[in-house]
């Protein structure tokens, strides 16, 4: 019997199962390229994650089997900008555990994100893919969903 993928907007209750996942994602990232590159410690992103959710300045989507277990998760924020015509999403994070990939959990939270945008008026959402050409999956499963190359890299600064 197919498991049921039930998609539901996470809050502080769901942080700790999250935060497992992005340390998830950022230690596949790590291992894929083969460089140490997060800093990641479970508690400190669950209190952030925490903070987060109670300022409501994050926005997160969590993938269940089975009403049960997370599966996945999204992660959204907004932003403004000139270019974009004002207000805008940013992901973060999309993340599928490697059992779950290929049953288009991606694309169902994909989805979600999508449809939480368009009722909170954004002109678009941007993504950043983790390092290429490790994740061109990634970035064709983006492009497949009608995201389109901007240009440039993504940069930073620690401050």
């Amino acid at each position: 019997m197919k498991e049921k993928i039930t998609i539901q907007r996470a809050g502080s209750a769901d942080a700790r199962e999250v935060s497992t996942m992005a340390g998830e994602l950022l230690t596949e990232i790590e291992n894929a390229i083969g460089a140490q590159v997060f800093n990641f410690d479970l508690e400190e992103t669950t209190a952030r994650l925490e903070d987060f959710f109670r300022v409501e300045k994050y926005y997160v989507f969590i993938a269940r089997a089975d009403g049960t277990d997370p599966v996945g998760f999204i992660s959204l924020f907004e932003s403004h900008s000139l270019y974009a015509g004002g207000a805008f999403g940013t992901i973060p994070e999309l993340y599928v555990r490697p059992g779950h990939r290929d049953r288009e959990v991606g694309l169902r939270l994909l989805s979600q994100a999508k449809a939480f945008g368009s009722s909170r008026k954004w002109s678009r959402l941007e993504v950043t893919t983790p390092p290429l050409p490790q994740f061109d999956r990634t970035l064709q499963f983006y492009m497949r969903e009608g995201f389109s190359i901007s240009g440039g890299r993504k940069l930073k600064i620690n401050l």
